[in-house]
């Protein structure tokens, strides 16, 4: 009998806060490597070290999900393409932020603000890069960071990218899931959307955070859709007129443009 494939440690605690039938999906497709990379239900439940009807529910679930592939005529199971869909979000973003890392610190360099990077998480604004001022900071935003997409100018940004259709669809799961808009009605959340269309930089002073400058630009990849935000932050005090004068814009826009041709946007 083959070994049964390991589980997370908090498991054998019984973690209340674990999902077990996630626990055995993920494990399922773990099976799955270059020396085995074909597999009946028998060594599945062999693996996972569990009943042949329990090792079926699980992969009968993974195979209409496209995340295993059945071939009747060996009645065998090989990974499919939803496998790949589950890890092209992290290959891409780890790709984005190896890309923007030295244009974001050279940018900080040559401005003096603080510099991050932003995707759209949600109805937030997920922090994945961050390259703090040299002088006291002017932010307090780490990577890893969830702000409320409508309190920031890269989540702006981010919006603005997003048609009337796709506000609508963002309204109706944050409803169901997140609530982060709770008291936002539909009509204010797509006027709030629309704000941002057609501009090639959004700057707002003491939003998020109070007496804080930010000026952020949209990076698109190949298609040309917004698949991330860049900005430049400081405190007012040390902002011209209070934000990013036309140089600072112009070359935040420069930025934003070279981390775009770096994902293949040409346009």
């Amino acid at each position: 009998m083959a070994d049964k494939f390991p589980m997370p440690a908090s498991a054998d605690a019984e973690d209340r806060y674990l999902v077990p039938g996630l626990v055995r999906g993920l494990s399922a497709l773990q099976c799955f490597t270059p020396e085995a990379p074909r597999l009946g239900l028998t060594e599945i439940a062999e693996r996972l070290g569990v009943s042949r009807s329990a090792a079926f529910r699980t992969v009968y679930t993974l195979t209409q999900m496209g995340c295993l592939l059945h071939d009747a005529r060996s009645n065998r199971y090989a990974l499919g393409p939803g496998v790949l869909r589950l890890g092209y979000g992290y290959l891409a973003t780890r790709q984005m932020v190896e890309l923007a890392q030295p244009e974001l610190e050279r940018l900080r360099d040559r401005t003096g603000w603080s510099t991050h990077m932003g995707v759209l998480d949600g109805t937030s604004v997920l922090y994945i890069l961050r390259a703090p001022a040299h002088s006291a900071d002017a932010s307090i935003v780490h990577v890893g960071s969830r702000l409320p997409v409508q309190t920031t100018t890269m989540g702006r940004v981010l919006l603005a990218d997003l048609s009337d259709d796709e506000l609508t669809e963002l309204h109706r799961r944050d409803r169901q899931q997140d609530g982060r808009l709770a008291g936002t009605g539909l009509r204010e959340w797509l006027a709030h959307g629309r704000l941002g269309r057609g501009e090639a930089v959004i700057v707002h002073a003491g939003d998020f955070e109070a007496r804080i400058a930010s000026a952020a630009a949209p990076v698109r990849d190949r298609s040309g859709r917004v698949v991330a935000a860049i900005s430049i932050t400081t405190r007012i005090d040390r902002a011209p007129t209070a934000g990013p004068d036309e140089t600072l814009r112009a070359d935040l826009i420069d930025t934003a443009r070279r981390i775009s041709f770096l994902l293949g946007w040409t346009g």
